[in-house]
C-alpha cells in the first residue's frame, strides 16, 4: 500500500569550518539518546593541511555547539578516509574508516576506547567498510564496498556472520554503501553500483529489490539510506544530487532537491564579518541556470539551496529526516509529515 508523506524544509545545521564550529565534507552523522547529533567529516584529500578537519563534530537540532575529537591520522582516536558513524545503546560512538580499514569507538564525550579491524577479505576483515546500522540486540551490521558484502559483529567487533559476492544478479553486489535495519529483522542495502536498493532478511536471503523506476525518477548511483516505522524508503540519491523517497512497495513518493538558507552558525559568522555578509545578501542563492543544457553535478554546483553530493541521511524518530549536504558542509533538515 502507498503512503503519503508530506516534507517541509526546516533549517540547516553547519557550515563550511575547517576546526572548531562547522564542518568539512560531512559524510554521515548519528543521533544518540540525548539528542546530540554527532557529524563525521571526511574532509576532502589526505594532505597535511586536510588532517586537523577529520573529525567528528558534535551539535544539536538547534545548532548548540559541544566540541569536536578526533584528527586526522593513524593513531588511536584518529582517522584517515572516515566513512561512516554509528552509535550503539549505551550511547557509544562507532567511527568507520575506508582508509585505515578499522572501526574506532569513542564514548560520548568523544575519548577513545577501543579500535579493530584488519585488510582483507577473509571474515572480519575489510576492504573499504562503507555504512554501519546497529540491530535492536546492540550488533554492529557494516558493508564493505571493495569485498562486496555484509558483515556483522558484536559490538565489541567479534565477528558473527557475512553474506554477499560481486555481481549485478538477485542478491549480488557492486559496491555496497548504505544500509539501514528495521526491528521487524529487515536488512536493506543501497547497491551502489547496481543503482538499486535490495531488502534481505538477517540470514542474507534476498526479499526483494528496488530498481523499477524508470527515467528522472531513477535512482542513480544511491549512497545512505534509511527506512521508518512503515517501510517508506529515504535514499540519498547521490547520482541524481536529491533524495528520494519511496514508498514499501517501491513506489517514488518524493523526490526532494534541497531547500537550504544560511544556518544560525553562518548568520554568526556574517554578523561579525559584515563585508563578506553584504556580499552574501546580495547573491542569487536560486538562479536559474536552465536545467535541460546542464547536468545535474553542475546545477547543484551553482544553485547553492540544492544538495551537493548527498551521502547520508537520518530520522531521528519524531518526524525529522536529516540530510547530509556533503559538498555544501552542512546538513539540511525537513520535517515529514
Amino acid at each position: 500500500m502507498t503512503t503519503t508523506k508530506t516534507f517541509t524544509y526546516s533549517h540547516t545545521i553547519g557550515f563550511l569550518a575547517a576546526t572548531g564550529r562547522g564542518f568539512s565534507n560531512p559524510v554521515d552523522l548519528a543521533i544518540n539518546s540525548k539528542g546530540v547529533i554527532y557529524v563525521l567529516n571526511r574532509a576532502g584529500p589526505e594532505t597535511i593541511v586536510r588532517l586537523p578537519s577529520k573529525r567528528v563534530t558534535m551539535t544539536n537540532l538547534d545548532e548548540e555547539w559541544f566540541g569536536d575529537f578526533g584528527t586526522g591520522g593513524h593513531g588511536d582516536g584518529e582517522f584517515w578516509w572516515p566513512s561512516s558513524i554509528a552509535i550503539d545503546s549505551q550511547d557509544r560512538v562507532y567511527v568507520a574508516d575506508e582508509g585505515l580499514q578499522r572501526i574506532t569507538v569513542f564514548d560520548s564525550e568523544g575519548k577513545f576506547l577501543d579500535k579493530w579491524g584488519a585488510k582483507g577479505s577473509e571474515d572480519g576483515q575489510f576492504e573499504y567498510p562503507s555504512c554501519m546500522a546497529f540491530d535492536t540486540d546492540d550488533n554492529l551490521w557494516l558493508t564493505e564496498s571493495f569485498n562486496h558484502r555484509v558483515q556483522k559483529f558484536t559490538k565489541d567487533g567479534r565477528f558473527i556472520s557475512a553474506w554477499g559476492q560481486q555481481g549485478s544478479g538477485p542478491g549480488q553486489f557492486d559496491g555496497p554503501w548504505g544500509i539501514a535495519l528495521t526491528s521487524s529483522g529487515d536488512v536493506y542495502i543501497s547497491d551502489w553500483g547496481n543503482d538499486r536498493i535490495q531488502r534481505y532478511d538477517t540470514d542474507g536471503v534476498l526479499i526483494e529489490e528496488f530498481a523499477g523506476l524508470s527515467g528522472e525518477d531513477a535512482i542513480r548511483r544511491p549512497a545512505g539510506l534509511a527506512v521508518d516505522g512503515e517501510g517508506n524508503i529515504y535514499v540519498a540519491d547521490w547520482g541524481n544530487e536529491r533524495v528520494k523517497v519511496l514508498g514499501p512497495d517501491g513506489s517514488l513518493l518524493a523526490t526532494l532537491r534541497g531547500e537550504s538558507v544560511d544556518s544560525k552558525w553562518a548568520a554568526d559568522y556574517f554578523a561579525v564579518n559584515p563585508e563578506e555578509g553584504q556580499l552574501r545578501s546580495e547573491a542569487i542563492l536560486f538562479p536559474d541556470l536552465d536545467p535541460p543544457a546542464r547536468r545535474d553535478r553542475e546545477i547543484s554546483a551553482g544553485v547553492e539551496g540544492f544538495f551537493w553530493g548527498p551521502s547520508a541521511v537520518k530520522l531521528d524518530g519524531e518526524g525529522r529526516l536529516y540530510v547530509a549536504d556533503t559538498l555544501r558542509h552542512r546538513l539540511q533538515v525537513y520535517q515529514v509529515n
